[in-house]
């Protein structure tokens, strides 16, 4: 199994996908023990002075107003824990958690937050463990971190509330914790609060998001070259010299996919032969590199906010073991974060849109230049897959409504005194959803086109493609033929597109694609 190692100075992407998605474990270096100490040892000096410090000896958020004695600290940062811990709706999936909870781990051991190394350890327990908290869909506005959601993570830590174990049953927490041989946490002076704030949640799901979504546009640059070869479309628009006058990075990417996949092809070319010669395709084939390319440096944008973020040490307040210092900060605001989750969604939903498009064309005998209506094997008797492009259609009108960004919004807690937030965690979500939908958009497009290749007998289709159609085949998704049950062949070809294996079979002919 992969080991993961938390170092002081931030995680990778990969490191985050491995824990959340792969369960690799989690060792904590030495140096970030040692900076765990060196931080403890200031909160320790500055909790046995006087002088009220937040979070060490002060209430929270609109009642840090009131100093807190030395006999009520410990029951201060339980208590922070377990109210905060109010999270409703249904549970998140098991790799946010995994995700939520390394990352808190990570800024924890960047020696900026306080607490000791055994907390930090407990967690990193936990994970290896395969203990999942229950957290839930509702809670966090994205500001002072994700409340809700880290409060429910930080409560297993306490032995308190449910959680999933490895086996995948609820149980107590500390049942779960007991049988593993974990000691729950008793937090002291700020440890309860430096658990619960922080941007981690957005950023893991930011972090999958962009695993996913590099994955999909390789996909629809595959489905929308199978689309444009369906459609007897010129590979012309696809030259390098074209697309290196218009500089935009994705943009070539796609092209150069695309050109790639079409290498060798025996139906492209054809636009000008057929019985309705065309001067020139449709936007949304001739178009394809251009609006993949836009969605590619969406992506760019994204990654970059992605890897300051891995960076940073998010934390309120934070300590600075130098200067012996904590400070009260706004480094937990997640407005950085949620603008690229809104900024992905919305090129998804685009991404999506003119995929749609594209199969909306392959299924009409008026626009698809000689195959048969819906590609039905005996139009009239057979519907072919003109439902599967209402399954598509619905999935695109669901995008555009998760388009809407959520950072736009923003709403008054903690008696105004947190009175702008960045509402990261609800642009994540919806953002999950917009991913996995457009992953069934380009599968459907997927399906369509290779039948559509199929239908086009006497034409030889590129090595690439004709690799494309085989695999998906191989799969166990059917090719023309009488009207069956499309819902099994699609939930098979969404698999396909979501696992990689599309892009996979494309490469062993061409070779690695942007």
């Amino acid at each position: 199994m992969q080991t993961v190692v938390v170092r002081t100075s931030g995680a990778t992407r990969a490191d985050v996908i491995a824990v959340a998605r792969h369960g690799a474990r989690v060792l904590i270096s030495q140096d970030a023990l040692d900076a765990l100490a060196a931080s403890r040892a200031v909160v320790d000096a500055l909790a046995a002075k006087p002088e009220p410090v937040y979070g060490v000896s002060t209430g929270f958020g609109a009642l840090a107003t009131r100093h807190i004695g030395h006999d009520l600290r410990a029951q201060l940062q339980r208590n922070i824990v377990r109210s905060h811990a109010a999270g409703m709706g249904d549970r998140v999936e098991r790799e946010v958690v995994r995700a939520l909870m390394f990352l808190r781990l990570k800024t924890l051991c960047s020696g900026h937050t306080g607490v000791r190394p055994e907390v930090a350890r407990t967690m990193a327990d936990v994970l290896n463990a395969g203990i999942t908290p229950v957290v839930h869909e509702y809670g966090s506005l994205g500001c002072s971190g994700d409340l809700a959601p880290l409060s429910h993570c930080a409560l297993t830590l306490l032995g308190e509330g449910g959680a999933e174990g490895p086996d995948g049953r609820l149980r107590p927490a500390g049942e779960l914790l007991a049988e593993h041989g974990i000691a729950p946490v008793e937090l002291r002076e700020k440890e309860g609060l430096a658990l619960l704030n922080g941007t981690d949640g957005m950023l893991g799901m930011l972090i999958m998001a962009i695993d996913d979504l590099q994955r999909l546009h390789t996909s629809a640059d595959i489905t929308a070259a199978l689309s444009l070869e369906a459609l007897l479309g010129t590979e012309r628009v696809l030259a390098a010299e074209l697309h290196a006058i218009r500089p935009h990075p994705g943009q070539a990417v796609a092209a150069a996919n695309m050109a790639a996949v079409l290498k060798g092809s025996g139906l492209t070319g054809h636009y000008q032969q057929d019985e309705a010669p065309r001067v020139q395709d449709a936007y949304s084939v001739r178009c394809a590199p251009q609006v993949s390319g836009a969605g590619r440096d969406t992506l760019a944008h994204a990654l970059l906010v992605a890897e300051r973020e891995l960076a940073a040490a998010v934390d309120n307040p934070v300590v600075l073991p130098a200067q012996g210092r904590v400070e009260s900060n706004g480094n937990f605001h997640g407005a950085p974060v949620a603008y690229v989750l809104d900024f992905l969604a919305i090129a998804a939903a685009d991404l999506g849109s003119i995929a749609e498009r594209r199969t909306d064309r392959l299924l009409d005998k008026n626009r698809s230049h000689g195959l048969p209506p819906f590609l039905a094997e005996d139009p009239g008797v057979d519907s072919g897959l003109m439902i599967a492009q209402y399954t598509q259609a619905a999935l695109v009108s669901e995008m555009k409504r998760l388009a809407v960004p959520a950072s736009a919004d923003s709403i008054p807690s903690s008696a105004m005194q947190e009175d702008h937030v960045s509402m990261g965690w609800s642009a994540a979500r919806k953002l999950r959803t917009a991913v996995a939908a457009l992953g069934r958009i380009v599968a459907v497009e997927l399906y369509a086109a290779t039948r559509a290749v199929e239908l086009r007998q006497g034409l030889t289709p590129a090595p690439a493609t004709r690799a494309a159609v085989d695999a998906l085949r191989a799969a166990g998704v059917a090719g023309p033929g009488p009207d069956r049950f499309l819902a099994p062949d699609l939930a098979a070809a969404e698999a396909f597109v979501r696992d990689g294996r599309l892009v996979a079979a494309v490469e062993e002919v061409t070779g690695p694609l942007g």
